[in-house]
């Protein structure tokens, strides 16, 4: 936890009722945020993301498995994220551990939807080469390299940049064989899929400190918070999932208002975002 003086609190509360940070942003202002793609040569897509202070990588590794036999025809993904104990003092031990099952389970929930994966931001049927026989699972792993609050937009922003990066191999399967046979594939070396990112959402997460709410919380100002709410939201302005974290209720009038504000506020998100990734995949394609 931060450890403020009575002073820095009121500092820090002060200016967000007055529609001024102590960073100099407005409340519903996101930091600088950048992205670079390709860091991590042995995956299949990779993306490094820095908010501020707060300096994520994820990457996407994908390999053939078998569909659930309830969706025979969709593919697998799953999301770990690892809190280096080398980002913040408090995640050294069990609070790393806490907090990395906690932001695992909230991007699971905010990008893939239900279980059956209705309403994910991921297009699981993309994934499937023979249905209810072979489809490609994908690990998507994060990793916190250094911490400066809002973990969970910029994880959301470093997977939806690292699928963005991913190239799925592509698989020819031999025709001829029976129902009852395993599929014989041939997986190319040269050609690749790229994997449609469109519609993964980008997660939002607005902070309510005192009556007031704000967007990319630094640790300082998550560390006043009475409650957050992350929604995440695509292009059209779907909401694909929600989670609200801290102690404080919400009355459902304010949940309704930050819903709204958070449609706002992710179309900003997503054409910053578009353009760094745009941006970086020109620089990896160049270097």
């Amino acid at each position: 936890m931060v450890g403020l003086s009575v002073g820095e609190k009121h500092f820090i509360q002060g200016g967000i009722a007055q529609d001024l940070r102590s960073d100099g942003r407005k409340r519903l202002t996101y930091r600088p945020i950048s992205v670079e793609t390709g860091v991590l040569a042995q995956a299949n897509g990779s993306a490094r993301v820095k908010l501020g202070g707060t300096d994520v990588i994820a990457s996407v590794k994908a390999e053939l498995g078998r569909p659930n036999h309830l969706y025979p025809d969709k593919g697998k993904v799953s999301i770990y994220v690892d809190c280096s104990p080398t980002a913040a003092p408090m995640f050294e031990g069990r609070g790393g551990e806490e907090l990395s099952a906690e932001l695992s389970a909230a991007l699971q929930r905010c990008l893939l939807g239900g279980r059956s994966g209705a309403g994910a931001g991921i297009n699981l049927s993309a994934l499937i080469v023979v249905e209810g026989k072979m489809c490609w699972d994908l690990y998507i792993d994060g990793l916190v390299v250094s911490s400066d609050g809002n973990l969970l937009d910029a994880l959301g922003a470093a997977i939806k940049a690292a699928l963005s990066n991913t190239g799925i191999p592509k698989v020819n399967v031999a025709v001829g064989a029976s129902a009852d046979e395993e599929p014989e594939v041939d997986i190319s070396d040269e050609e690749f899929l790229q994997f449609d990112t469109s519609g993964v959402p980008v997660i939002v997460t607005l902070t309510k400190v005192g009556r007031h709410y704000i967007a990319d919380a630094t640790l300082e100002e998550e560390s006043q918070m009475s409650s957050a709410l992350s929604v995440s939201v695509d292009r059209h302005g779907h909401i694909c999932g929600m989670m609200k974290r801290g102690g404080a209720g919400l009355d459902p009038s304010v949940i309704l208002d930050m819903i709204s504000v958070s449609k706002h506020v992710s179309d900003q998100l997503i054409a910053k975002l578009d353009s760094e990734i745009s941006a970086a995949e020109v620089d990896e394609a160049e270097s």
